[in-house]
């Protein structure tokens, strides 16, 4: 079979079948390799998610028995952030060159022993060695994340062309359902058998992943391209939307890190009701996704405003969570209920377009329709979205404890309030039309398709 008509990007599946034929448009139906890609993507985004965020109930406490400090169990947090940001620029960039299959593989492989190694870490002496091989392990596994999750929103864009914002608000429902059962999952295991079986038992887990996307993921060809993150960031849209999902993550980040002891000292909650009161900002985001999703591919002219309105909604949201101290409204805790699933909802407003306009805007200035442009969309978004991991607890957490929750979630709000101001008037001075058509694939003849097919 000769392949002088295809591209340089096409996919290569099992039975031979090209790429085009696996981007069909919106409304036909999902071919046998689209439903295992999807499928694929969910298992890696529900199982990375969960043993990410296994830690959170219990490993603080252990590491300070083994001699660290309420800092350094910061820091061991922070570095992952700091690692998953250099892992994205730098894998994003060579994932044409590493191959997209074999980094998603390699990256959940690496993170499956990193975390079997972090249950071992209770048999390491205490003091220097036990943090030197906790913050070795966690930024080892770090890169081991971005690589799958990278290659995760590369493969899902590629192979789901016209459908962008469906199939990540798909994913999201798993990526939603790892953050809400890893730590009660890790909890529990950690309190009935130890500290050791919680990372065994997913760690094990993400290894299963690894023969099954080996067997279920197409390989995918592709030429390097000459672009680069510099040339993105040279176009205003970008760098707006950057800092809208530096938003979303740093606001996901201040809650992880300052919610719970609020809800705590404010209200006497016990750990086990901070939990379900996350609920309250995990589910509606998670249970919006799809919905958000699809109504953005159907309506793509929908996509600017959904990230206004959804950054509007969260600013009101922070204001309203301490809430704001110039308000003079009293503290309730179903205000902190109702505010924390309007945040929730409102970050899947904004966070859903995020992927599909930056990729749009790349496409319209040049970029090549590849591979390696989605590695490069899709490293720009993880490593923003690490920053924002590392920025909002580590500067809310000091403005809480310099002035209080309330002015810490009030700033938190105000820069969503900026985000969504600025892409508002960006939007409204290049004349953002009404209706818009998705971006134009190239699809092949029926002559092609009967000559590649044979």
């Amino acid at each position: 079979m000769t392949d002088n008509s295809m591209d340089s990007d096409e996919i290569q599946t099992d039975g031979g079948i090209p790429e085009e034929s696996m981007t069909s448009n919106p409304n036909q139906r999902m071919t046998r390799h689209q439903i295992l890609t999807l499928i694929s993507m969910a298992s890696v985004n529900f199982s990375s998610m969960i043993c990410y965020s296994i830690l959170g109930p219990f490993f603080p406490y252990e590491a300070m028995k083994k001699g660290a400090s309420q800092t350094v169990v910061g820091l061991i947090f922070g570095c992952y952030a700091l690692c998953n940001l250099v892992g994205s620029l730098v894998l994003g960039k060579y994932i044409v060159q590493i191959g997209a299959k074999f980094m998603l593989v390699s990256g959940l492989f690496v993170s499956s022993v990193c975390t079997v190694l972090f249950g071992l870490l209770d048999r390491v002496p205490e003091g220097a060695t036990f943090i030197s091989m906790c913050f070795i392990i966690r930024s080892v596994d770090a890169v081991g994340f971005s690589a799958a999750m990278t290659s995760t929103f590369a493969v899902s864009a590629k192979v789901f062309p016209n459908n962008i914002a469906t199939v990540l608000g798909s994913l999201e429902i798993f990526t939603g359902l790892g953050l809400i059962l890893g730590p009660p999952i890790g909890g529990w295991l950690y309190q009935s058998l130890g500290y050791e079986v919680p990372f065994m038992a997913l760690g094990c887990l993400l290894f299963l992943m690894v023969p099954f996307n080996i067997y279920v993921l197409p390989s995918f060809d592709a030429t390097p391209t000459k672009d680069s993150f510099f040339r993105l960031f040279t176009h205003v849209k970008i760098v707006l939307i950057c800092f809208a999902i530096f938003t979303l993550s740093s606001g996901i980040g201040f809650l992880d890190a300052t919610l719970s002891i609020y809800a705590i000292d404010k209200f006497g909650l016990t750990p086990g009701y901070v939990g379900l009161l996350l609920l309250g900002l995990s589910l509606p985001y998670s249970l919006a996704s799809p919905l958000l999703g699809v109504i953005s591919d159907r309506f793509p002219s929908t996509r600017p405003w959904f990230m206004v309105i959804g950054g509007l909604s969260t600013a009101t949201g922070f204001l309203f969570l301490g809430p704001v101290p110039f308000l003079h409204i009293e503290r309730k805790l179903w205000l902190v209920i109702f505010t924390l699933a309007v945040i929730g909802f409102s970050l899947s407003m904004t966070a859903i377009p995020t992927f599909p306009e930056i990729l749009n805007c790349a496409y319209e200035n040049g970029f090549e329709d590849g591979l390696s442009t989605l590695g490069l969309v899709s490293g720009l978004f993880g490593a923003v979205w690490s920053i924002g991991m590392f920025c909002g607890p580590t500067l809310g957490g000091l403005i809480t404890q310099k002035l209080s929750f309330e002015w810490a979630a009030s700033i938190q709000g105000g820069l969503a309030f900026l985000a969504a101001f600025f892409l508002g008037v960006y939007f409204v001075c290049q004349g953002t039309p009404l209706k818009r058509a998705p971006l134009k694939k190239r699809t092949l003849s029926s002559e092609e398709s009967t000559h590649l097919l044979s």
